[in-house]
Formats: structure tokens, C-alpha cells, sequence
């Protein structure tokens, strides 16, 4: 990658009160020759479609935000411009003329950035789920003892009165089954962090609930339980995010272990 095309476009980059970068859209349409910001918009729009059908959150990458500018005498005025991630700008150089130098540039330049981003998110989503997986495995032996001293007999019913309450009904085969996971994969091993986390909380205070409340009896346990699930799921729901059972299945945890130990021998490598 030329140190050309670094400069041009590491130049106009900013970075928000998030600590997160951001490209401008009107600096990027100067900077890829157009002659007025309207005819970028068309460019723009077919980068919302681009990441759209890549089933990626437009608002995620392209967020309309209004700017202001100075226009003379000491006054400002605002104007509308679009705040794009680095995934936007990669999508925008694909859409825009490919018949300019800048464009070709800009092409290798998001590409090249675009995947190591990729790489080095990938890395740490592994990190996050080596990590919470361990963490449920821990958690949920705890609490299979808690609700065996509460006189649970039967800890798969009472496992799953924990999946009811935060898959909003849903038992474990039900749950795989919505995955499309096949009989012999654990539904845990197919969780993406986010949702490894939320059954990290459920696990953990449902244990909690049962010993603070000195919870006996094997219904009043599995109830119990139900309404820890049913409370973790409603904190999601309030917080805007996404209900477990929506969340995609991830690939097996083995291989983001087998990720991490490729990361690791290099580093002793190096």
C-alpha cells in the first residue's frame, strides 16, 4: 500500500468523544474529486444498499449528523454530513468512479484497513468467549449444587425453567432448534459473547436468588429460576438489545481457541 494513499485519507480522519474513527462524508467526496457533495450522495446511498445486503446495521456505519460551518462574517450554519466507519468508507470506495487514481487508492487502502480490523475484532470476540465460556461452565456447577441443596432433583428441568424465562419460552432443544445447531452441538459452544454474558448473569443470580432467599423445595427453585431468566431477557429488552434466541449461532468455541493458540505460538515466535 503506498504511503500516498495513507496520507490522503489518514488525514481527514477523526475521532469521535467515543474513541471510535470516523470519516467525514463531505471531506471524503473532496477528496475523491466531486465536484459538489450532491452528486456524492448517490454513492452513499448505494453503500447503505452494499451494507444492508451484507447484513450489516447501516445505522452502525453510516450515522446522518449535522455539522457546523463557518460562512463569513464571523456566523456558522449547519449542515448535514454523514459520519462513516471505516466498513462505510470500504463500501464507498466500491461504489464510487473507479476510473479516478484517488478511488483505486482509496480501494487497496480500505480493504487493507478493513481487514485488519476485521482480524483484530475477530481476536478479541474469541478472547471474550474463551473467557465467558469458561466462566458459565464455573458458574453453572455452582449452580447445580445451590439448587441440589434446595431439593432439586432434576437439574435439566431446572436448567431449562432458566432458558424459559430468558429465551421467552423457549427449552435448550428448542433454543438449538432456532439455531439450526444439530443434536450433538451444545447450544453454550454456538454463543457469541453477548450472549454467553447474558447467560453468565442468569447463572450467576439465579445461585444468588436461591441461597439469599433460602429458596427449598424443587418448584419454588424452578420457579425461581424462570423469573431470574424472565428478569435478565426484560434488562435486554429495556437496554434496546437484541433477544437471545435472534442471536446468530457462532462457530464452534473450539475454534476460537485453536484462533488464540495460532496468536499465542507467534508471539513466542516473535
Amino acid at each position: 500500500m503506498s504511503n500516498k494513499a495513507i496520507t490522503i485519507f489518514e488525514q481527514i480522519k477523526k475521532i469521535n468523544e467515543h474513541q471510535s474513527e470516523y470519516w467525514s462524508a463531505r471531506e471524503l467526496a473532496k477528496i475523491l474529486e466531486y465536484s459538489e457533495y450532491r452528486h456524492f450522495i448517490p454513492v452513499i446511498n448505494r453503500a447503505k444498499e452494499s451494507c444492508k445486503n451484507a447484513g450489516q446495521s447501516i445505522k452502525n456505519h453510516i450515522e446522518e449528523i449535522l455539522e457546523m460551518v463557518e460562512i463569513g462574517s464571523n456566523t456558522s450554519r449547519q449542515i448535514k454530513d454523514f459520519s462513516l466507519s471505516r466498513y462505510a468508507c470500504y463500501l464507498i470506495m466500491q461504489n464510487a468512479d473507479p476510473s479516478k487514481e484517488v478511488v483505486a487508492l482509496g480501494q487497496t487502502y480500505f480493504a487493507i484497513q478493513t481487514r485488519k480490523q476485521e482480524v483484530q475484532d475477530q481476536l478479541v470476540e474469541d478472547q471474550k468467549r474463551v473467557y465467558l465460556r469458561e466462566e458459565v461452565t464455573a458458574h453453572n456447577k455452582h449452580l447445580a449444587q445451590t439448587a441440589s441443596q434446595a431439593g432439586v432433583k432434576n437439574y435439566g428441568v431446572f436448567t431449562n425453567y432458566g432458558y424459559m424465562g430468558l429465551y421467552g419460552g423457549l427449552k435448550s432443544k428448542e433454543i438449538a432448534k432456532k439455531k439450526k445447531l444439530k443434536k450433538s452441538q451444545k447450544i453454550l459452544d454456538h454463543m457469541g459473547s453477548e450472549e454467553l454474558a447474558a447467560n453468565l448473569f442468569r447463572a450467576t443470580q439465579a445461585d444468588a436468588k436461591l441461597k439469599r432467599e433460602n429458596i427449598m423445595g424443587e418448584a419454588k427453585a424452578n420457579y425461581a429460576h424462570f423469573e431470574v431468566g424472565k428478569k435478565v431477557r426484560q434488562t435486554i429488552k429495556e437496554l434496546g438489545g437484541t433477544m437471545p434466541e435472534n442471536l446468530l449461532a457462532s462457530e464452534n468455541i473450539s475454534k476460537s481457541k485453536t484462533r488464540l493458540k495460532k496468536v499465542e505460538r507467534k508471539e513466542l515466535d516473535d
